[in-house]
């Protein structure tokens, strides 16, 4: 039996956790009428989840579109982990919120005689792993982990208790975060590296090694899933010209995904490029771009034709009106040259940012070292619906950088870049909370 807070968390770190909340449950929290997982978007950001689809079964008689993503998700006790093979997250725009189902169904192990009922004062703790699996345990009210989690007080992360990894952690995530940044500067100059696979720093002669090299020292190897950086924390440098005002050099490239429709999409990039691409303007030959900037603000592009709308979004609510609905590119007869659906801009904005560090950076050579500054912009609890309320503000824009070399050849060379950025000033729009915290 698992009698204490530490037990629970050397079980959620054996199976794999490498961060642990916790939701205090109301008697609606139960398998009948689901898991409240706030009134917003931003527990997509926290429970790692597949591809959000449509699901239009016909339920109880009645049918409605349900926005669905699906949570691999497992019990744990002391005995092992049991896979609750049915559970997924709803998303409910109109209000919106989003709710956790089917964590009992097909799995004889689940905690049921808590989860069906409705018993003011139980817990549910949530470990997430690297490989994007979610561990859940259950208890009562008088169980000795509720009444450990409830004697103490926690970080909140929405409506989430974010518990520590070990019982004896002195630190919170955050702190230990900005305990390493603070030696890092303390290193002043860094020669340019990446961190191998294996764990071993390697130089890198590349220009774009300030994130590399930040992340080697850290301790954060490259890896295939989508997971925060340092324990939870999506950690992004930034170039700036000093460390005085800590003026950015560029601005931030928040994703960058591929289009999920239009011309683009359907008839293909070479035929987009054809229509709205046009000969590189500083003297390359066979050459051809597409670039620019588009936002919700702006006119058709003079060199493109092209210009970017939201459908599906209302910007006066903050709602999103049409899960459906996409960012689109529209040329003059508002034909969609591309476009990028909610549902699938949903997935990449949800991997990373939910909380995120921007640390700045100095760079010089030879040899290439970084140089990272004492000035850090802690954002935290993002949400979908932020991201797409800057976008239509304008605050969030479209920067592409695609290009076709050797353009008239048997043998083109093809380079596709879809950037959604913002200008470092604008970082907060998209968060619930930030601070810039001195070293």
């Amino acid at each position: 039996m698992i009698a204490s807070l530490a037990q629970l968390l050397d079980l959620m770190r054996h199976h794999g956790a490498t961060r642990i909340y916790a939701k205090k449950l109301a008697p609606n929290d139960n398998s009948k009428n689901q898991v409240y997982l706030g009134g917003d978007f931003s527990a997509l950001n926290i429970i790692p989840h597949g591809d959000i689809y449509s699901d239009d079964s016909d339920i109880a008689g009645a049918v409605s579109d349900r926005a669905k993503a699906r949570v691999s998700f497992f019990w744990v006790d002391e005995e092992g982990r049991y896979r609750a093979p049915d559970t997924g997250l709803i998303l409910y725009p109109k209000y919106p919120e989003v709710r956790m189902s089917g964590f009992l169904k097909g799995c004889r192990e689940a905690p049921s005689a808590i989860m069906r009922v409705r018993d003011e004062g139980r817990l549910l703790v949530l470990g997430i792993t690297s490989r994007g699996d979610v561990l859940g345990f259950a208890a009562s009210a008088e169980h000795p982990v509720t009444k450990e989690v409830s004697s103490h007080e926690w970080p909140m992360m929405g409506i989430f208790l974010e518990l520590p990894l070990r019982a004896d952690q002195a630190d919170s995530p955050k702190n230990q975060l900005l305990n390493e940044l603070r030696r890092i500067w303390r290193l002043n100059w860094i020669a340019s590296q990446k961190l191998a696979a294996d764990g071993t720093k390697h130089p890198y002669a590349a220009r774009n090694g300030g994130g590399y090299t930040l992340e080697a020292e850290l301790g954060i190897t490259p890896n295939g899933y989508a997971e925060p950086d340092f324990m939870g924390w999506e950690v992004k440098q930034y170039g700036v010209r000093d460390f005085v005002k800590f003026a950015p050099k560029s601005p931030v490239t928040l994703m960058t995904p591929e289009p999920t429709g239009g011309i683009y999409r359907d008839a293909g990039i070479e035929e987009f490029m054809s229509r709205f691409g046009y000969e590189d303007k500083s003297g390359k030959p066979d050459r051809i771009n597409f670039g620019g900037r588009y936002d919700c603000l702006r006119g058709l592009h003079a060199l493109t034709g092209l210009r970017m709308t939201i459908s599906g979004f209302d910007a006066r609510s903050g709602k999103i009106t049409d899960l459906d609905g996409a960012l689109c590119l529209l040329d003059g007869s508002d034909n969609i040259a591309a476009s990028w659906s909610f549902k699938g801009m949903m997935a990449h904005w949800n991997r990373k940012h939910a909380q995120a560090a921007y640390v700045p950076s100095l760079f010089r050579t030879p040899p290439p070292e970084y140089s990272y500054g004492n000035s850090v912009l802690l954002c935290e609890q993002t949400d979908f619906l932020l991201f797409l309320s800057a976008f239509a503000a304008g605050a969030v824009y479209y920067d592409p950088a695609v290009k076709i070399e050797k353009a008239s050849t048997m043998k083109p060379k093809l380079k596709r870049r879809s950037q959604f950025r913002a200008a470092h000033a604008d970082l907060p729009q998209l968060y619930r909370g930030h601070e810039v915290v001195g070293l």
